[in-house]
């Protein structure tokens, strides 16, 4: 599986806003991990239409997590923003190979899907998150 950077910065930006664990707005992720702003407006958009931050408006506003941490699923977050994607066509699709009706690729490859998937259901978001001395080496980076 490769995931899209829109995913990739997606994850990074829940990791963000649940370390940081307050209001937070799209300019301090683009400038702490160097994204541009519009690419974080689009995922802050899409996490937020999906229910994992919550928008605030106004002076002051920003974005913060919309629900516990540990209840945001990783692979919530990749099915959400990738959508339901497979190795191969012929996972999802009938009749586009002449050999699918005695094919054993097709059962291997679904059952790696599902393997994968069941493991990332089982991440969540606040297991990502950095301990107590990875912090102190992030607030320094995050100071420099």
């Amino acid at each position: 599986m490769k995931l899209s950077l829109q995913t990739d910065y997606a994850l990074r930006t829940l990791i963000y806003a649940a370390y940081r664990n307050e209001r937070i707005t799209i300019a301090d992720v683009a400038e702490f991990y160097g994204i541009s702003r519009p690419h974080v407006a689009k995922v802050v958009n899409l996490l937020s239409k999906h229910g994992f931050l919550r928008s605030i408006r106004g002076i002051g506003g920003g974005v913060e997590i919309a629900r516990p941490v540990d209840g945001i699923s990783v692979g919530e977050v990749i099915q959400c923003s990738e959508g339901k994607t497979h190795l191969l066509d012929c996972i999802s699709q009938k009749n586009i190979c002449v050999i699918e009706q005695f094919c054993k690729l097709k059962s291997v490859l679904a059952e790696a899907e599902r393997i994968q998937l069941d493991f990332l259901m089982n991440q969540s978001i606040a297991d990502m998150l950095p301990r107590r001395r990875e912090i102190v080496q992030l607030q320094t980076v995050a100071s420099e």
